[in-house]
C-alpha cells in the first residue's frame, strides 16, 4: 500500500495585499496553509523582499555593507534607481533616518521632498518607513504619505501611540500600513483590531510584530510569529490575518558577529561572507516562521534568501 502524507484542512487564509501600481505592483500573503505546506492548501505568493535605503548617507553602515553602494549613497533617488535598475530588487523600502531628532530632525516637507524624487526614479513599490520616533512620525508620515498620493505604498510603522493620525492619512492616500507591536502576541492582535475599528480595510494592513537578529532574540521573535500564523491559518482569527513583516537588516547590521574585525576576533573568518551569512539566516528563519515580506539590506543575502525561497517553493 502506497504511503498516503497526512494532510490537515485548515479555515483560515492570510489576505492578499498589494502593493505598487502597474506591471511592477507586487502582491504578498494569501496562503490558507501554513509556511511551505504546500501540499496542505495554497501559497499564491512567495515571501517578497524589499531592499532597505535611507535618507542620508549610510555613514553608520559597516563598510562590507556599503561596498555594494558605493557611490550612490549620497543621494536617495540615485540610490533607490541603482537597486532597481542595477540589482533588480521589486521593491525599495525608503527609511526616513533624518527627520528623527536626533539624526538630522528635518521637517515632514524636506521628507516629503526625498520621497517624491524617490517616486521619480523608480517604478517598483515603495515601503515608506519613519525613524520611529513616535512624535515626529506623527507629522512626518502624514506628510509623506499625501506626497505619495496615488502610488500605493506602504506606510509605516504606526505604533498604539500615534496609529491614528498615520492610519487616517494612509486612507485618506490609499496607501497600505504597517501596524507595530512590541513582540507580544496579544499587543499585535489589539493594534490590527484598533486599525480595523477605525475604517481601516483589513486588507490594506501588515503585520510588524519585531523582528531580531540571530542569536540576539531569534528564538522568541519566532515563537511570536508562529503563535500569530497559528491563530490566522488554524483557528481563523481575521484580526491575526494580515501579513507579516520582518525588518531585520537594521538589526542585524549592528550585530558584533556583522561589524567585528578579522584582526580583532580572527577565528569568526571573514567579516564579509559572516555578515551575509548572519542576514540570510536571519531572514529564513523568518519566512520559516511565517514572514510575507522581508526588508533587508545586503544584495548577496538577498539573492542567497530568494534561491531559498525558490527551492521551498518547489516543493
Amino acid at each position: 500500500m502506497p504511503f498516503v502524507v497526512p494532510k490537515e484542512n485548515y479555515t483560515g487564509r492570510i489576505y492578499t495585499v498589494e502593493i505598487g501600481t502597474g506591471e511592477k505592483a507586487v502582491k504578498v500573503g494569501g496562503a490558507n496553509t501554513l509556511p511551505y505546506l504546500g501540499f496542505e492548501g495554497e501559497i499564491p505568493n512567495p515571501p517578497a523582499i524589499a531592499i532597505e535605503i535611507q535618507d542620508i548617507p549610510a555613514k553608520d553602515w559597516p563598510e562590507t555593507l556599503k561596498k555594494p553602494f558605493d557611490g550612490v549613497t549620497d543621494d536617495p533617488a540615485a540610490w533607490a534607481r541603482f537597486c532597481e535598475k542595477e540589482l533588480g530588487v521589486g521593491i525599495i523600502a525608503l527609511r526616513l533616518i533624518s527627520t528623527h531628532p536626533d539624526y538630522g530632525d528635518r521637517k515632514p516637507e524636506e521628507a516629503a521632498k526625498t520621497v517624491e524624487a524617490v517616486l521619480g526614479a523608480v517604478s517598483v513599490p515603495l515601503i515608506i518607513l519613519g525613524s520611529e520616533h513616535v512624535e515626529k512620525d506623527t507629522q512626518v508620515l502624514k506628510v509623506v504619505s499625501e506626497a505619495a498620493k496615488g502610488r500605493n505604498c506602504i506606510i509605516g510603522k504606526a505604533q498604539e501611540e500615534n496609529y491614528k493620525t498615520i492610519a487616517a492619512s494612509a486612507m485618506a492616500n490609499n496607501h497600505k500600513i504597517i501596524a507595530m507591536s512590541q513582540l507580544d502576541v496579544n499587543l499585535a492582535k489589539q493594534m490590527n483590531i484598533l486599525l480595523m475599528q477605525m475604517g481601516f480595510d483589513k486588507e490594506r494592513i501588515l503585520t510588524d510584530p519585531m523582528s531580531s537578529a540571530l542569536g540576539y532574540g531569534l528564538e522568541y521573535t519566532y515563537s511570536v510569529m508562529e503563535r500569530i500564523r497559528l491563530a490566522a491559518i488554524v483557528q481563523n482569527d481575521p484580526a491575526m490575518q494580515p501579513p507579516l513583516v520582518s525588518d531585520i537588516g537594521r538589526n542585524v547590521w549592528k550585530a558584533k558577529e556583522t561589524i567585528a574585525s578579522e584582526s580583532d576576533i580572527p577565528e569568526w573568518g571573514s567579516v564579509e561572507e559572516r555578515g551575509i551569512t548572519f542576514e540570510a539566516v536571519t531572514a529564513i528563519s523568518m519566512i520559516m516562521a511565517g514572514s510575507d515580506l522581508l526588508i533587508m539590506r545586503h544584495p548577496k543575502a538577498i539573492e542567497i534568501v530568494k534561491k531559498t525561497i525558490n527551492e521551498l517553493m518547489e516543493r
